[in-house]
């Protein structure tokens, strides 16, 4: 009996105070794909708030921008019967696991927190599904924005761009100064994510909404869809030759450097400047993208919460509260580039683009002229969108196309990915 006794004191003494740990206090596996500086300091707010409430945090980044490296990552999870606690999802991508019947029923702490009321219609319907809160909303982030190096555009005496003559006129200004006009990534996200931008302003959203909204297919061969894909076509004239697969961060880091003056690209590129140190209208700029003010393309990140056992579930259950609570999501928004997923957060504490991110996403929602961007999941489904992007990137790498023929392509693979 003594020798029994003596045995189960050393199993208690070396047991590993790891476990114990997560089995006391619990543990919220996270698959995101925040891995550039900006994104990093964001996450912190939200690991560190976690971890403040006696859970630990298991951190699962999977580089990789738009999240395409990280839904494969998922993917075997999921068809191994291990799921992570929380997945950084989009748009579709969410309603499609909703669909799959693996994600939890978050009602309870939905209602507890008042959701309904605070978080955007648009985002919404996404977030739930049937009636039931599925998604946690973190932020919301607008993807047509331009960023631009003030120094440079001082210099060479470049105004505001409100339209597509100002933009080209900026673009051939920084060129005869021997400056690339335009940093750019070459991946299809990228180049969509440009692209989008282009149709958003060609008639105050019209053809945007028609063609990607409401799959016309008589709008996505139409004469503004032409035009649309001869300015992406001067946009690919006007890159450094090194841009192909490019990281958007490293983009973002030429306008810091000033080694190039612009970069079409969402506000987490905002998260970028701030991790360097850099201050909105005293080193950089933001606008929106020419033709497109009054109008938001929007993604917003989410923390879908697969279905857990009992013990994950209470720590699941803390990860929601705490990315849903206002001082989290203020700090957080603060440092990632983007705008609160509540709309009773003030705009204290957000420098001049976040403010003024603010006000445009309030405008646009009262005035029905917020789109779901196609780049980042929020117009289309994943097989619609992988689509899109394969026939915007052929155009974009193929100088002999015509914008005739990539309005053709486009129409096309949209119509065969249905």
């Amino acid at each position: 009996m003594k020798k029994i006794f003596q045995k189960f004191i050393l199993g208690v003494l070396f047991f590993p105070l790891s476990a114990l740990t997560v089995k006391a206090k619990g543990e919220v596996e996270v698959l995101h794909w925040w891995t550039s500086g900006g994104e990093a300091a964001g996450l912190a707010v939200i690991k560190d708030n976690v971890e403040k409430k006696g859970v630990t945090w298991k951190d699962m980044p999977i580089a990789g921008g738009a999240g395409t490296n990280a839904m494969t990552v998922l993917r075997s999870r999921v068809a191994a019967g291990q799921p992570p606690t929380a997945v950084q999802l989009l748009g579709f991508d969410i309603t499609d696991w909703a669909k799959e019947g693996v994600l939890g029923d978050l009602n309870v702490i939905a209602k507890a927190g008042n959701w309904d009321t605070v978080v955007p219609q648009a985002l919404q319907k996404f977030a739930k599904y049937e009636g039931k809160w599925i998604s946690v909303p973190v932020n919301v982030h607008s993807t047509n924005w331009v960023w631009a190096n003030k120094a440079i555009f001082d210099k060479l005496k470049i105004g505001p761009l409100k339209s597509w003559a100002d933009f080209e006129k900026a673009v051939n200004k920084l060129k005869a100064a021997g400056i690339t006009p335009i940093a750019h990534g070459g991946q299809p996200w990228q180049d969509t994510t440009v692209f989008e931008a282009i149709v958003l302003g060609l008639d105050n959203g019209v053809t945007y909404k028609k063609a990607f909204i409401d799959l016309d297919p008589a709008a996505q061969t139409s004469k503004e869809m032409v035009k649309a894909f001869e300015r992406l076509r001067f946009v690919a004239q006007n890159l450094d030759p090194s841009f192909s697969g490019r990281d958007w961060n490293l983009a973002t880091s030429m306008i810091i450097n000033g080694t190039a003056g612009m970069q079409m690209m969402g506000d987490w590129a905002k998260g970028e400047f701030g991790k360097a140190n850099k201050v909105a209208n005293k080193d950089f700029l933001c606008f929106r993208f020419p033709g497109t003010q009054g109008l938001v393309t929007f993604n917003a990140d989410q923390f879908a919460m697969f279905k857990v056992d009992a013990e994950k579930a209470e720590a699941q259950k803390i990860l929601a509260e705490v990315v849903m609570d206002k001082a989290v999501q203020a700090q957080f928004n603060q440092l990632k580039g983007s705008v609160p997923a509540r709309m009773d957060i003030g705009n204290e504490g957000f420098d001049a683009c976040g403010v003024k991110g603010m006000k445009d996403l309030k405008e646009a929602s009262q005035k029905n002229t917020l789109f779901g961007s196609v780049a980042h999941g929020y117009a289309v489904p994943a097989n619609l969108k992988n689509a899109i992007f394969d026939a915007v990137t052929a155009y974009f790498n193929d100088s002999a196309k015509t914008a005739a023929q990539g309005a053709d392509d486009l129409a096309l693979a949209i119509k065969n990915a249905k």
